[in-house]
C-alpha cells in the first residue's frame, strides 16, 4: 500500500509542478495543490470508495513517519541556506521598517479576528490566548525560500526592490519563527508558566551549545576531512545524525523536531561550497520525493466541514485581512523608507508570499493541538491563494509601467 500510494503522491505532485510551472508559477505550489487535491476535498468528495482505498487509516502512520523525515531534512537545509542578503548592514534601517510592518498589521488584524474564531474554530480546551496568537503568527508569515524563488524566476533578485524584500523577509522570518516557538511552548506546557520557562530555558541552552560548542567542533572536523567543502559518507552521515538529534531533543523539549533541524541548519558553517553539496545531495531527495509526501498528509488533514455554516465567510475574511495586512503593511514600511507608491505596492505583494513556510507553520500547529482540522484547511486555502497572487500582481504592476520595478521609482521630493 504504502508503495501505491507514494506512486500516486508523486505523480500527482510532478504533473501539478509542471502545470503551475507551465502557468509561471514555483512548482513547488502546484506540489502544495497536489496535496490539497488527494484530500477530502476533492478526491474524497469525486471517489470516495477510491480514496478510502487508497489512504485508509491504518496506513497514515507510515506516511507520517516519511514526511517528518522529509520535514526535518528540509528544515535543516533551509537553515544552512539561510544568507543575508548582500547590503544587509546598510539596509537594516529600511528591512525593519518594512519586515516589522508587513508582520504587524496582519499580526494585529490575527489578534483582533481570534476571539471571533475562537468558539467555532478551536480544539477543545485550547484557550483563547494561544490560539489568538498562533492565528496572528500564521498570518504573519513571509516565505522567504519562496519568495528567493520568485524573485530568481523573475530576474529581480539584484534590484532594490528585491534585495530590500528578501532582507526584510529574512527579518521577519526570524521573529515569526521565535513567536511560533512561543505558541508551542505555551500549549505544551498547557499555560503553566513552570512549563513554559522550562521549555525556552532549554531551547537557549540548546541554541547556546549548537553556536558555543557544536558550530566550532563540526567547523573543524571539515576543516580535516572535508576542506574542499565537499564531505564524503561518513562525515555527511555525521552531520544527519546531529541533524535528526537536534530534532529529537526539540522534540523532547515537547517542542516540534522542525526547530532543531533548523537551529543546527543555521549553525553550520556558512561555506557555500558545503551547501552546493548539501543540495545535491540532500535537497533533491527531500523537495522532490519526502516533501510531497508531507504536502499529501497536510491535505489529508483538511476538512470538508471548514467550508458548512459561515466557513466560506470565515475563508474569505481570513483572505481580506491576510492580504490587505501583508500589501499595507509592506507597502506603508517602503514608504516610510522613501520608496514610490509603485515600488511600495511591489514591496507589499512580495512581502504577501507565504508558501511552504506557512505551511509547515500550521502542520506544527496542528500537531501541537493548537488548531483544529477545519482552522488547518482556511488558513492552508489561505497560504495557496496569496501565494500564487505575488507572481501575477508582480507582472501586473511591471507592465502597467513599461520597464517595471527593476529600475524603480522615486518617491516625491
Amino acid at each position: 500500500m504504502l508503495l501505491l500510494q507514494l506512486v500516486v503522491i508523486l505523480g500527482t505532485a510532478r504533473v501539478l509542478a509542471l502545470l503551475l510551472r507551465y502557468l509561471g508559477q514555483p512548482a513547488v505550489i502546484g506540489e502544495m495543490i497536489a496535496g490539497l487535491a488527494l484530500g477530502p476535498i476533492l478526491l474524497g468528495n469525486v471517489a470516495p470508495d477510491l480514496h478510502a482505498a487508497l489512504f485508509p487509516p491504518q496506513s497514515l502512520p507510515a506516511l507520517a513517519g516519511i514526511s517528518q523525515i522529509g520535514l526535518v531534512l528540509f528544515m535543516f537545509i533551509v537553515g544552512a541556506e539561510l544568507r543575508m542578503p548582500t547590503g544587509l548592514r546598510s539596509q537594516m534601517v529600511a528591512s525593519a521598517w518594512v519586515g516589522g510592518l508587513s508582520m504587524l498589521l496582519p499580526f494585529l488584524f490575527g489578534l483582533a479576528m481570534a476571539p471571533w474564531l475562537h468558539p467555532q474554530l478551536a480544539p477543545e480546551g485550547v484557550a483563547l490566548l494561544p490560539f489568538a496568537l498562533f492565528v496572528a503568527t500564521a498570518m504573519a508569515i513571509t516565505a522567504f525560500p519562496m519568495l528567493a524563488r520568485i524573485l530568481k524566476d523573475k530576474g529581480l533578485a539584484s534590484t532594490p526592490v528585491g534585495a530590500l524584500s528578501l532582507i526584510a523577509a529574512a527579518v521577519a522570518d526570524v521573529l515569526a519563527w521565535i513567536l511560533l516557538a512561543l505558541v508551542v511552548a505555551l500549549i505544551a506546557a498547557d499555560g503553566g508558566w513552570f512549563g513554559l520557562t522550562r521549555m525556552l530555558a532549554g531551547l537557549v541552552v540548546l541554541g547556546i551549545v549548537a553556536f558555543a560548542l557544536v558550530r566550532p567542533a563540526v567547523a573543524a572536523l571539515l576543516r580535516r576531512h572535508a576542506n574542499d567543502g565537499r564531505p564524503d559518507g561518513m562525515v555527511l552521515a555525521l552531520l544527519l545524525i546531529i541533524t535528526f538529534a537536534f530534532a529529537a531533543l526539540t522534540q523532547w523539549l515537547q517542542l516540534h523536531a522542525v526547530f532543531g533541524a533548523f537551529l543546527f541548519g543555521i549553525c553550520l558553517p556558512r561555506d557555500d561550497q558545503l551547501l552546493d553539496t548539501l543540495v545535491e545531495r540532500l535537497e533533491h531527495v527531500a523537495v522532490l520525493v519526502l516533501m510531497p509526501v508531507f504536502f499529501a498528509l497536510a491535505g489529508l488533514n483538511t476538512s470538508t466541514d471548514a467550508f458548512g455554516g459561515m466557513g466560506l465567510a470565515t475563508l474569505g475574511l481570513i483572505l481580506l485581512l491576510a492580504i490587505v495586512g501583508k500589501v499595507l503593511g509592506g507597502a506603508a514600511g517602503a514608504r516610510v523608507c522613501g520608496m514610490g507608491w509603485r515600488d511600495a505596492f511591489a514591496m507589499g505583494a512580495l512581502m504577501n508570499t507565504r508558501g511552504l513556510m506557512e505551511l509547515i507553520v500550521l502542520k506544527v500547529g496542528l500537531d501541537v493541538g493548537v488548531i483544529g482540522k477545519e482552522m488547518f484547511t482556511l488558513l492552508m486555502l489561505m497560504a495557496v491563494i496569496t501565494t500564487l497572487m505575488t507572481s501575477p500582481l508582480l507582472s501586473l504592476l511591471m507592465s502597467r509601467h513599461g520597464a517595471g520595478i527593476p529600475g524603480g521609482d522615486k518617491a516625491p521630493g
